[in-house]
């Protein structure tokens, strides 16, 4: 055996005998701190005997945290992850009772909720004890990550020598806000890549902002990116009358419909088809390997089913279920008390943000975020060719605190250390990687639509169709100018040929919100309906929502005149007048008018396409939801989102160009990966360090 092999197995075994040593020491602290927690027995016993039983103690809790704790986080993949996360305190409790009972000395005891307490001290700080020795062995701190990596297959074959790439999608977070948080100092990664704060040193990334199409939400941007092809996704939520069926983004069966229909579309699997990584992601863009990943999770666990994998990699390491836990908990506490000093300070524009949603927060930017960064790594030790995956947590933050507030500055925080992480596990990779940073869109700030004028767009429409709303939508502006223009409307005598329509309850639209996109669609009638039927049924719906200052303007199908964009006091622009004569698209800007072409054209586009309006001054829109930063529409930064890529690559467009929809986003990072195919990057002396 070699000297450099015997080194090693010295090394590991200080390492561990270290890390042994110094959990005794904090069982024993504990012993004398927590009064439910001892290490003696009742008669008394010296102080070799208590280290003697400390040492033993800890040496077993050691022993089931490596040996019984992966076995347990398996057979719990079938539990939700936020029950994992609850469970993680009573399992590591369970083991410390365990190892207590099975001691040769047999005299520690402690009760149930200081156990727990005691396992999670213990292994957090056997964690930083491990990692903190690890720091400057990087042959012990490549072992550390791949502990942390999905290591499933069996085997794995010679890693090329070109280089692999890594995408890191953040979600939500627009051009503006990202240049806005390097200019803080928020992002010091990216700032570097950028060269923003050195002028010494080059930059090695651009930053290209892109447009999103009509529906600026993950669902159609995330299918474009990876697939190639987003045709008919009007929004992230939409009515398909053919199918009788209320098509979601973010539900697992509707995911795995528009993957199928995309890859139809786009002839090949997507973007990730070659010993590619998806991870945390709604789609799969053809990958092998996948964690987390939306729509495979309503199929059948099998191999090829591998959606929580990426929980087993991350949960199998105790240490790492309770820092996270711990952390998870921290944000609970850190939202509930974020929401209260909102509500006492009488901020606005503000959203409750009570009930399960701390939960939820907390699960988007320390549950996801924890595991999806470790997959990452893990991809990236294994070699593989190319890696997509996503990063919400600043999106679920934005929604309920602002865009720019100080709640989603401190995610972005977060955000750049996950990148400076991924940075430094590249380095020791076993080839190569370029990775290129993207959003799927931004966010638009603006109170909701409900709370500026006390009623929803669904209130707003049956009450101009006439049919009943809720008291307090009645005692609204909005409300008493729509049942006037529809009592106004059933006094006009009948067009010739037209029967009048009297509302029944099996005729009531159905209305959806998607950020500032709202969808109204007629489950009776079983194609688009035209502007000339609608107008014959409910003669004032078109009228009140198009003359509401809070409606920007509306996409109707014409008989007469094919699509049409419709906006206060009677405008009507046939679409292919639009270039010409932006009519309410005026203040949407450049790019407005395509994206609406392009979803008119749309087999499931609603009967009525609705936009909120928006303020071109301030970039405020109008949610339909209860959000104060919003997407899913046309208005702000929300249309605007960023790709920061490796100047090793070739330029996403040419100068004066712009990058225009997520299908072209795709085809630019096809192109990179056959770049990757192609080329070699010169020796990074990190790297050499490194071997």
């Amino acid at each position: 055996m070699s000297g450099v092999r015997w080194r090693r197995i010295a090394s590991q075994i200080g390492r561990s005998v270290t890390v042994w040593a110094v959990a005794t020491l904090t069982m024993l602290v504990l012993a004398g701190i927590l009064p439910d927690f001892r290490l003696r027995s009742a008669d008394g016993d010296s102080a070799t005997d208590i280290a003697v039983t400390a040492a033993f103690g800890a040496g077993a809790f050691g022993l089931l945290s490596a040996l019984v704790w992966p076995l347990l986080v398996r057979l719990l993949l079938l539990v939700p992850a936020l029950v994992l996360g609850l469970l993680v305190f009573f399992l590591n409790g369970a083991l410390l009772l365990v190892a207590l009972r099975i001691t040769p000395v047999e005299r520690g005891t402690a009760a149930w909720e200081t156990a727990i307490v005691v396992a999670a001290v213990m292994s957090a700080v056997a964690s930083a004890t491990g990692a903190a020795l690890a720091v400057r062995d990087d042959a012990a701190y490549r072992r550390r990550l791949y502990r942390l990596a999905d290591r499933r297959r069996r085997s794995t074959p010679p890693v090329p020598a070109t280089p692999g790439t890594v995408f890191l999608q953040l979600d939500g977070v627009g051009h503006d806000v990202l240049l806005h948080a390097v200019d803080q100092g928020l992002m010091p990664t990216v700032a570097r890549w950028l060269g923003t704060h050195d002028a010494v040193l080059p930059h090695s990334h651009r930053l290209t902002p892109w447009r999103t199409d009509w529906s600026s939400q993950t669902g159609a941007s995330q299918l474009g990116i990876l697939h190639g092809n987003n045709h008919d996704v009007p929004a992230f939520r939409w009515y398909e009358k053919d199918r009788r069926e209320v098509m979601v983004c973010n539900r697992p069966s509707s995911a795995v419909e528009l993957q199928q229909r995309a890859a139809r579309y786009a002839g090949h699997p997507g973007l990730l088809a070659d010993d590619g990584a998806s991870r945390g992601n709604l789609f799969s863009g053809g990958a092998d390997e996948q964690a987390l990943v939306l729509s495979i999770a309503a199929r059948r666990r099998s191999r090829e089913n591998r959606s929580r994998s990426g929980y087993f990699a991350y949960f199998s390491d105790p240490a790492n279920a309770v820092r996270t836990a711990l952390s998870f908990a921290a944000e609970v506490a850190r939202e509930i008390g974020q929401s209260t000093r909102a509500r006492w300070s009488k901020q606005l524009p503000r959203v409750s943000r009570g009930g399960l949603y701390p939960f939820v927060r907390a699960f988007a930017t320390v549950v996801e975020r924890d595991v999806v960064v470790s997959a990452v790594m893990g991809d990236l030790l294994a070699g593989r060719t190319s890696v997509y995956a996503d990063l919400v947590a600043y999106d679920e933050v934005a929604h309920h605190s602002g865009p720019t507030s100080r709640d989603a500055e401190k995610v972005l925080q977060r955000l750049d250390r996950s990148l400076a992480l991924i940075e430094h596990v590249a380095a020791h990779a076993p080839r190569p990687y370029r990775i290129v940073v993207l959003s799927d869109h931004g966010q638009s700030p603006g109170e909701t639509f409900r709370s500026r004028y006390g009623l929803t767009l669904g209130d707003l429409v049956r009450a101009g169709c006439g049919l009943p709303v809720p008291r307090r939508a009645r005692r609204t502006r909005s409300g008493a100018e729509a049942r006037a223009a529809v009592r106004a409307a059933l006094r006009r005598p009948v067009e010739e040929g037209s029967e009048q329509h009297r509302p029944t309850r099996a005729s009531e639209p159905v209305v959806l919100a998607s950020g500032n996109l709202g969808l109204v669609s007629f489950p009776d009638v079983p194609h688009r309906m035209t502007k000339e039927e609608i107008d014959a049924r409910h003669p004032a719906l078109l009228p009140t929502l198009a003359n509401h200052p809070g409606i920007g303007f509306l996409l109707v199908r014409s008989e007469r005149r094919g699509g049409v964009v419709l906006g206060a006091h009677g405008a009507e622009v046939p679409l292919d007048e639009l270039d010409d004569r932006p009519g309410p698209l005026a203040a949407f800007g450049p790019g407005a008018a395509d994206a609406v072409r392009r979803t008119h054209s749309f087999p499931h586009t609603a009967d009525i396409m609705v936009n909120s309006s928006h303020d071109p001054v301030d970039g405020e829109v109008l949610a339909f939801e209860e959000q104060i930063g919003s997407h899913g529409g046309l208005g702000g930064a929300q249309s605007r989102p960023f790709l920061l890529s490796p100047v090793a690559l070739s330029a996403p467009v040419a100068a004066g160009e712009e990058l225009a929809g997520a299908e072209q986003v795709h085809h630019v990072l096809r192109r990179w990966l056959e770049e990757s195919d192609e080329s070699h990057l010169p020796a990074d002396p990190r790297r050499e360090r490194a071997a």
